[in-house]
């Protein structure tokens, strides 16, 4: 939202400063396989973030850039000469007051413009619902580059089939033959084993985003840095992959299922390892790697299943919508204008996940609530007998390195329950002071009478 009441000041002089796009942003254009009845034009803003303009607004940035690159003397007439072409383009009559206008009061508040005197916005940072926070950087825009061009060949298509066949085949014969419960058991007794099966999940965790990164280039999209931070409480690595909205529906599905792809290419890896060597630390990480491909694709929280159930229905952002749809579905309100935005199709997909999802996120924190002391009581009493048999034990040193591992790794999910449940309860509270000073305003409104309405109508 904007700080500013009013536009500011109209008279241009020669050599002062004008509006322009803020500096670093690309025009991208439609978002291909959109689910809205009128599909938005792209902006790529010069912080990485996407955004969505409708169609006006975006053929008035179009108009603005390049009146503002035309090497014209009459520089104080942007503002005519943008408004001369963004009629001429859309055959409609745009005036230079109509142009300041959308560029004050639209697109500087978005970051996409400067003001019309040129001033910089104040540009809104995107904090979505559940998103990743804390990222910190591991590899630069050039070495994801150079890293992600030396796998993007995998994403061919004869050697796609290849792979995928040699996953299932290194599957089958792991679960066949092998006896993995036995290699769980005895990784978990030996502190060394444990130790190098963490390091074995985390490098599967890194590779799964180098996937994302290769399927991004391969589709000849730019992926940018990546990185580590904080989900929820858990930690995680991150590629920046925002520059897919630049793709089809079928590019970004690609680039969503690449990480989980990547992951079936580690599992060979392993699996090929374990039959030279036979370590079982090796078959153990092979469960975890299945697993963790399963969590990824799971449609809930912002997972690859999330994102792949995004593009398919062509919504970038899915949960903005559980509010409208259960205020329609549950308390049977008329349908919010962006529920009316949607295809029809779409509107049905984006329901059913939301009345699916929902309740399954409900039930699941409503039994760990329930059995909360429960799981803080045998937290303490599993990291008790952990740091006693690391500080009896013969080795003491990876004893007690594991035993640091679980005990935190034991903590997190608590944590967790309880970050959620403190966001939850803020939510709330938010709302219920939203809503009171909404009363309030009523209140004073209809107090006031007919003194009040004049103000209104003015500031409209």
């Amino acid at each position: 939202m904007s700080t500013r009441v009013s536009a500011p000041d109209r008279e241009n002089h020669s050599g002062a400063a004008e509006a322009a796009l803020t500096e670093g942003t690309e025009l991208v254009g439609e978002f291909g396989g959109s689910g809205y009845r009128v599909p938005p034009q792209l902006v790529y803003r010069f912080d990485g973030q996407v955004i969505q303009l409708p169609p006006i607004l975006y053929q008035a940035v179009k108009a603005l850039k390049e009146c503002g690159a035309d090497d014209d003397p009459r520089g104080g007439e942007l503002m005519s000469r943008t408004a001369e072409r963004l009629s001429e383009w859309t055959g409609r009559e745009f005036t230079a007051d109509h142009v300041t206008f959308l560029i004050d009061q639209k697109l500087a508040p978005l970051g996409v413009t400067t003001y019309s005197d040129g001033s910089p916005p104040a540009v809104p940072k995107a904090n979505p619902f559940l998103a990743l926070r804390f990222r910190t950087v591991l590899l630069s825009e050039r070495a994801t580059w150079a890293v992600s061009g030396a796998f993007a060949w995998l994403f061919r298509p004869l050697v796609l089939v290849l792979c995928l066949t040699a996953v299932v085949l290194a599957e089958v014969w792991v679960f066949t033959t092998r006896s993995v419960g036995a290699a769980m058991a005895d990784v978990l007794t030996v502190p060394t084993s444990g130790l190098l099966l963490i390091l074995l999940i985390l490098a599967s965790a890194a590779f799964h985003e180098i996937g994302h990164a290769s399927a991004c280039r391969y589709g000849k999209a730019v992926p940018g840095r990546m990185g580590c931070g904080i989900y929820l409480v858990w930690p995680a690595f991150y590629t920046d992959v925002t520059d897919s909205y630049r793709l089809g529906r079928a590019g970004r599905i690609r680039t969503d299922l690449g990480g989980v792809y990547f992951n079936g290419l580690f599992l060979i890896a392993l699996v090929a390892l374990h039959m030279y060597t036979g370590h079982p630390v090796l078959l153990a990480a092979v469960v975890i790697t299945n697993l963790e491909i399963v969590y990824q694709l799971l449609p809930t929280l912002r997972f690859d299943g999330y994102y792949i159930v995004a593009d398919l229905v062509g919504i970038p952002d899915l949960f903005k919508y559980i509010g409208p749809i259960l205020k329609r579905a549950v308390l049977r309100r008329p349908p919010d204008e962006r529920l009316e935005a949607l295809k029809r199709w779409p509107q049905l997909l984006v329901t059913v996940w939301v009345l699916t999802v929902i309740p399954v996120l409900a039930v699941q924190l409503g039994i760990i609530v329930a059995r909360l002391p429960e799981l803080a009581g045998s937290i303490w009493r599993t990291s008790g007998a952990m740091v006693e048999r690391a500080a009896t034990s013969d080795s003491p040193v990876p004893d007690v390195a594991l035993a640091g591992v679980q005990t935190l790794f034991l903590l997190l999910p608590l944590a967790g329950v309880l970050l959620i449940l403190w966001q939850l309860l803020s939510a709330l509270v938010r709302l219920l002071r939203k809503r009171r000073a909404a009363k309030s305003d009523r209140d004073a409104l209809f107090a006031g009478g007919g003194a009040a309405r004049p103000a209104v109508r003015d500031g409209s």
